[in-house]
């Protein structure tokens, strides 16, 4: 299966050869993060796509200096709703009701239910949960990029409130959860790159329960 080979062929890239990726590529791998599934569809997190160079620069020291962070083609962050509000919850039923032109009680129940729950509940917690979507939308996006034979990087090795202030994500009512170097893996200054792939043995991780 060509999906089955191209997730052998990945892996996490410890060193990029600063090659770009082609745009065409790039939007793929975004489509199919827009498309993730995520808990009532409300999307709880944004993503930012950065290529300015100077932006990549002040969030290496923040990263523990990783060079994938500036050698990358695009460098992805994934920023969580710092909490749920009546305004987010709504905003997403409503484009839906735009989108499927009509109106059911069903889903007008279930907005009333999220109303009733999510922002009553402490911002911290509603963070952990918004943090486990954009986590899922991650997972979609390494899937993707390694589809269409690009390498990643995923980063949780650096200071959310320093990226969270170069990028201004406070002030946005989000934090960053994530980081996501995107590009073409560096074979001679990558001591991973030529590796064998090691997972448990499908009898190790699976458990079938008929």
């Amino acid at each position: 299966m060509e999906l089955i080979d191209k997730l052998n062929w990945r892996y996490a890239a410890k060193a990029m050869n600063g090659k770009k990726v082609p745009q065409d590529k790039i939007d793929n791998i975004i489509e199919a993060t827009r498309l993730a599934p995520t808990s009532s569809g409300l999307q709880p997190f944004e993503i930012f796509v950065i290529t300015n160079q100077q932006i990549k620069e002040a969030i290496k020291p923040v990263a523990w200096n990783q060079s994938v962070v500036t050698d990358c083609s695009h460098l992805l962050v994934f920023a969580a709703w710092d909490t749920y509000t009546p305004e987010r919850i709504n905003k997403m039923f409503d484009l839906t009701n735009e989108i499927r032109n009509t109106k059911n009680e069903g889903w007008e129940n279930y907005r009333q239910m999220l109303l009733n729950a999510y922002p009553q509940k402490d911002a911290e917690e509603n963070f952990i949960h918004t943090s486990k979507q954009a986590y899922i939308a991650l997972g979609v996006t390494l899937v993707a990029a390694a589809f269409e034979k690009v390498d990643t990087t995923p980063i949780e090795g650096f200071d959310p409130a320093a990226v969270d202030k170069i990028l201004g994500l406070r002030e946005k009512g989000l934090r960053s959860v994530v980081l996501l170097p995107v590009g073409y893996r560096n074979d001679d200054k990558d001591w991973l790159s030529n590796l064998t792939k090691v997972r448990k043995s499908k009898e190790d991780l699976v458990t079938l329960i008929e």
